[in-house]
């Protein structure tokens, strides 16, 4: 096992780039005073770039990033206190549809429906419209945030909520309205923004449901709401996740999957999305949860993890080569988190855990991370090459990064024998 110093040198390599590479370049730039809510394109050198308007997925993320700032930085309490009460103002005032209930998909920047995202709802934006309002109230105990995400709960288990084959129905109408699968055709229409294919199910939609309702049952510890988190668990430990340790994409509505690319970076999220699920439920690991989050690690490792420059690729077959050898911010981000509570988890088993997060947190401070002017590059090549200088979009904010560095610098200090405050 390493020692405690070692643990520690990590643990302060990681708490300098979340604070120099995520929080310094986000905050307070990415605040739209004149709009409200979040901006989210900006340029290699953090200048605005134009507008793709507001989206549901961005605008809760960045709510959950502050909320969680708050409760686990105190000593920045006092800068982002007022941020996570701006990004709360637009979740409910603006985002939240007052005529039929549920959020937007997306808006433009004046607030109005936008042809970009159409007037419809998805429970993926749903889900992080909730995860934002329950990480607020967590942060803040203002009543109005935690109403917030109890209506989001309400909407999406009334208007969604497969009650013949569990889980939920995904691409709804403003109204609330199911929009089933184009019947007789062979071509799939496919979620603007978004691509998933409208009438079926998806594991990224399910998994990101689980993540908002344990965040939620933290603060609200409902009898449904824990039914549904019960029910998640074993759809994706049971129905998504297979062995040997990949997840299908897409599913019909009773499940039946649907052959596409198996996605390292999910593998290793849901790995830890599972297990910090039933620790939030307070019953301990089931042991097939235990069994099918490490499977999901090991597979990733096996199949999609570069031995030569470290990090996770970002897709292949089951059990075949990787097709696209890049390198997402996510998936690093996302592997070095699950890597690093595997290796808490079995690290007096065995050291290839903590081998791998050694390589991928070098890969990530090496080549990640934008030295010039701050910042994660969104994708870059497979030897950490940069041809694209991307760093913000519509889908790269500063949630997954965030999250990461967040936990791993906690159980890095915990594993030193030290408790962090929260």
């Amino acid at each position: 096992m390493p020692g405690k110093d070692s643990y520690l040198k990590l643990a302060d390599e990681m708490e300098t780039t979340l604070r120099r590479d995520v929080l310094r370049v986000w905050f307070p730039g990415a605040v739209d005073q004149e709009h409200g809510g979040f901006y989210s394109n900006f340029t290699r050198d953090w200048q605005r770039a134009k507008s793709d308007g507001k989206f549901s997925v961005f605008q809760g993320r960045m709510v959950w990033v502050a909320s969680q700032i708050v409760m686990r930085r105190p000593e920045l309490k006092d800068q982002f206190l007022p941020i996570v009460g701006h990004g709360m103002k637009y979740l409910s005032e603006v985002l939240w549809d007052k005529q039929y209930g549920g959020f937007f998909w997306g808006l433009d920047d004046k607030g109005q429906v936008s042809p970009r995202y159409t007037d419809g709802k998805h429970l993926y934006g749903m889900s992080f419209g909730l995860y934002g309002a329950a990480a607020a109230y967590q942060a803040t105990k203002d009543p109005r945030a935690l109403e917030l995400a109890q209506n989001a709960f309400h909407w999406m288990d009334e208007h969604a909520h497969d009650a013949q084959n569990g889980g939920y129905f995904e691409w709804l109408t403003r109204e609330g309205k199911v929009v089933p699968a184009n019947a007789g055709t062979a071509r799939v229409e496919g979620v603007p923004m978004a691509g998933f294919p409208i009438g079926y199910k998806s594991m990224n939609t399910h998994i990101h449901l689980l993540e908002s309702f344990t965040q939620l049952n933290e603060v609200w510890p409902d009898e449904t709401l824990r039914r549904r988190i019960e029910e998640l668990v074993a759809i994706l430990r049971d129905k998504i996740c297979v062995e040997p340790g990949a997840m299908n994409l897409y599913f019909t509505v009773d499940w039946r999957p649907i052959p596409d690319h198996d996605s390292y970076g999910h593998d290793v999220e849901t790995a830890y999305l599972m297990l910090e699920a039933e620790d939030v439920l307070g019953h301990g690991h089931d042991l097939k949860t235990e069994r099918m989050a490490k499977l999901l690690v090991d597979h990733a490792l096996a199949y999609g993890w570069d031995e030569t420059y470290g990090g996770f690729y970002r897709d292949g077959t089951t059990i075949g080569k990787a097709e696209d050898t890049r390198k997402e911010w996510w998936v690093q981000f996302e592997g070095l988190n699950a890597l690093l509570l595997m290796h808490e988890k079995y690290g007096d088993q065995t050291d290839i855990y903590f081998k791998a997060f050694q390589q991928q947190w070098r890969f990530i401070r090496d080549h990640q991370v934008d030295h010039e002017f701050g910042g994660v590059y969104d994708t870059i090549e497979r030897d950490g090459a940069v041809a694209d200088h991307t760093k913000a979009r519509i889908w790269k904010e500063a949630y997954h990064d965030s999250r990461a560095l967040l936990n791993v610098t906690e159980r890095l200090r915990k594993l030193a024998g030290i408790e962090m405050n929260k």
